[in-house]
């Protein structure tokens, strides 16, 4: 198992160097990814079609962002898109529990949106890039619910699920040290930095960097059965953490550290005394480990990291908007929903009125007012379904080790970066899976009479 794990991590440490000195490599990457998780999806025995499935989806939510930047896909949303694809053909496969239909209306809630925005955008405006580019999002979470929603699948399962979510961010986290190895050479303030997001938006690397660090930590505390695994974990959480940091886009790491203490939170709660010492004893050196990283960060960055989690310009004065501009575009989008109650501005309906008003396309960073402003009433609804409906599902059914972690992962990242990576969406949709304990198996004596 150690030399399969450590293969696989060599493997995408290769592929990440590949997909940035070879030009041809991203566009061979990215279809020979989609022809090996739908073959592997029709030909895998059917009681594996959900574990493929969700390891096809969580592969392609891992390897947006690299896909993205490298112009591999076939066009920007692929990846949201063929994780819609997957999920459908495992619904043919595995079929949907009859309990998920809130989220059949969560879907139909999204419709009257595009006939207001059909009525409402600008005749120059594309119609459908930017109906698709603000409901692709809300789509991928809504299919991806419904599939995942009461699955039954083991911790070990899960497991895998995740590392293959984490191996595309080793590659992006290769890509990255390839395309900017020195920092203080691209040093240009404490605004987030795109020659340390390897050109790209430093908010949704630094999101999927984030799920990177949390998936490693989670591999350090549950599957790491060795010391060399122990050790491997540590390190890839270190230097995707030291990536991540010195992207200067704090959204995604303060989630991951969130996210970290949800899951911790929870193994800690679920376990007996001598665990809790074992825990507490690991917790201690990520600790110590973490700090170096930060010591590390802040060196490279000569001390502007700091400054920009203080909230402090280059000169050390403290900045009057701790957001950045989002409370901005938030309240904007409140008087959208205030002037537009009922039906809302429709989709993307927001976006064109900042384009008519400042004369420039600003996209929103809350995925919570978007909803509000663009679909109205129904906005209020979707949100009830999205906050409430887990939480009844959890009063339930406790066994889901990750629940809280992939909540707030997906409410902290439609708070800072909107849904304009599949990312959210299915890490919502895997706190809703139903963990089942794996049964030992029994040796029984023969009796000799």
């Amino acid at each position: 198992m150690d030399n399969k794990y450590i293969f696989k991590i060599l493997l995408h440490i290769g592929l990440g160097a590949m997909l940035y000195f070879i030009n041809i490599f991203p566009k061979l990457f990215f279809y020979g990814v989609i022809v090996y998780f739908l073959f592997q999806i029709i030909v895998s025995p059917k009681k594996d079609k959900i574990t493929e499935v969700l390891k096809a989806c969580a592969y392609l939510v891992g390897a947006e962002v690299i896909f993205r930047m490298t112009n591999a896909g076939i066009f920007y949303e692929s990846s949201k898109y063929f994780v819609i694809i997957f999920v459908l053909f495992g619904m043919f496969y595995n079929g949907v529990s009859n309990k998920s239909y809130p989220y059949f209306l969560y879907l139909i809630c999204l419709v009257p949106s595009i006939i207001v925005a059909g009525v409402n955008i600008d005749f120059d405006s594309n119609l459908r890039t930017n109906v698709a580019f603000v409901l692709s999002g809300p789509v991928c979470l809504g299919i991806s619910t419904l599939y995942c929603y009461n699955k039954k699948i083991s911790l070990k399962q899960l497991l895998d699920v995740l590392l293959y979510l984490a191996l595309p961010i080793v590659s992006l986290t290769t890509y990255l040290f390839f395309y900017s190895p020195s920092i203080k050479s691209i040093l240009s303030g404490t605004q987030s930095n795109f020659a340390a997001s390897g050109g790209f938006g430093p908010n949704q690397v630094a999101t999927t960097l984030g799920l990177g660090m949390f998936v490693f930590c989670v591999n350090y505390f549950l599957n790491s059965k060795t010391l060399t695994l122990k050790i491997i974990n540590v390190i890839l959480f270190g230097a995707i953490s030291f990536r991540g940091i010195v992207t200067f886009s704090r959204g995604g790491v303060i989630t991951a550290i969130i996210m970290i203490i949800a899951f911790l939170f929870v193994i800690y709660s679920k376990t007996n005394w001598r665990q809790k010492n074992t825990i507490l004893t690991s917790l201690s050196l990520l600790l110590v480990f973490s700090f170096a990283v930060w010591v590390i960060s802040s060196n490279q960055t000569e001390g502007l990291i700091d400054k920009r989690y203080a909230n402090q310009d280059i000169t050390g004065k403290q900045k009057k908007d701790v957001s950045a501009g989002r409370v901005e575009l938030f309240t904007g989008e409140l008087e959208g929903f205030f002037n537009e109650p009922f039906v809302g501005v429709g989709a993307s309906g927001m976006k064109e009125q900042r384009e008519e008003t400042l004369g420039r396309v600003i996209a929103t960073h809350n995925e919570l007012s978007r909803l509000l402003s663009e679909h109205g009433i129904l906005g209020v609804i979707i949100l009830l379904i999205l906050i409430i409906h887990p939480l009844v599902y959890r009063a339930k059914n406790k066994s889901n080790y990750f629940f809280y972690a992939c909540l707030a992962f997906w409410f902290a990242t439609i708070n800072h970066s909107a849904m304009r990576i599949a990312a959210p969406g299915f890490i919502y949709a895997l706190a809703l899976l139903n963990i089942r304990n794996e049964k030992r198996s029994l040796h029984r004596k023969r009796v000799i009479q």
